[in-house]
């Protein structure tokens, strides 16, 4: 029911497009350096982990292939995702959580404003604008990550390197690279809303909703991941 009353407000007014610019702000740019961080840190692991293997087999020139493919499909998606639920969707639970205890939300009913509206559809507009773009972002990041593990350890050239790496991606790939963050975004504002607008016993309440919000959004990230992954297979 939240999820129905969530989309239909975004089609309808008001739109609190200062809620929505402030929420963007908050997941968006707020998560911008640690996922930054963990995407060139994937990139470094994952081309010093298959350079191991390629140089047996004498293919290290596919190591941008390797790297391409694993970030854009899966890795960065779902990383991305994860930290972001660990970080926003404990912060919404928390936020609205505090606001039911403290009887803000019933207030606001009593005044005659849509708390769905007003706190649950910038949260999900914000989160479904601003993760697909983190993840593009942490995708080049670890491309990067790559490329320096390629260059210093097997002298990849920097123009083998980058064509390799966006030749190998195909239409289905890049598709699959956004659909997920989109989807996982929807996860992550709606969970977090959800335990957060059922939070009651006060203070602990608060902290329950907070660890539910994180556990179940991260399960959900992993299931939805399977789903599309067997989706976007079946269409190849």
């Amino acid at each position: 029911m939240l999820t129905g009353r969530s989309w239909r407000n975004v089609f309808r007014a008001p739109h609190y497009l200062d809620d929505v610019l402030i929420q963007m702000d908050t997941i968006g740019v707020g998560s911008l350096f640690i996922v930054l961080f963990i995407g060139l840190f994937s990139g470094l692991v994952m081309g010093l982990q298959l350079s191991r293997t390629l140089a047996t087999y004498g293919a290290t020139a596919s190591l941008g292939q390797l790297v391409s493919v694993v970030l854009v499909r899966e890795l960065g998606p779902v990383l991305v995702s994860l930290l972001v639920a660990g970080r926003n969707a404990s912060g919404i639970a928390s936020e609205l959580g505090s606001m039911k205890v403290t009887e803000q939300i019933d207030a606001m009913r009593a005044l005659g404003t849509d708390p769905v509206q007003k706190l649950v559809t910038p949260r999900l507009i914000a989160t479904a604008v601003t993760l697909p773009l983190l993840t593009i972002l942490a995708d080049l990041i670890g491309l990067m990550g790559g490329y320096i593990i390629g260059k210093y350890r097997f002298g990849l050239p920097f123009s083998q390197y980058w064509t390799s790496s966006w030749q190998v991606l195909e239409y289905n790939d890049v598709v699959q690279g956004l659909v997920k963050p989109f989807a996982f975004a929807i996860i992550i504002s709606l969970v977090g809303c959800f335990y957060g607008m059922r939070t009651s016993g006060g203070t602990e309440g608060v902290g329950r909703s907070t660890t539910k919000a994180v556990v179940v959004s991260s399960i959900w990230i992993f299931i939805v991941d399977f789903v599309l992954g067997e989706i976007f297979v079946n269409l190849t």
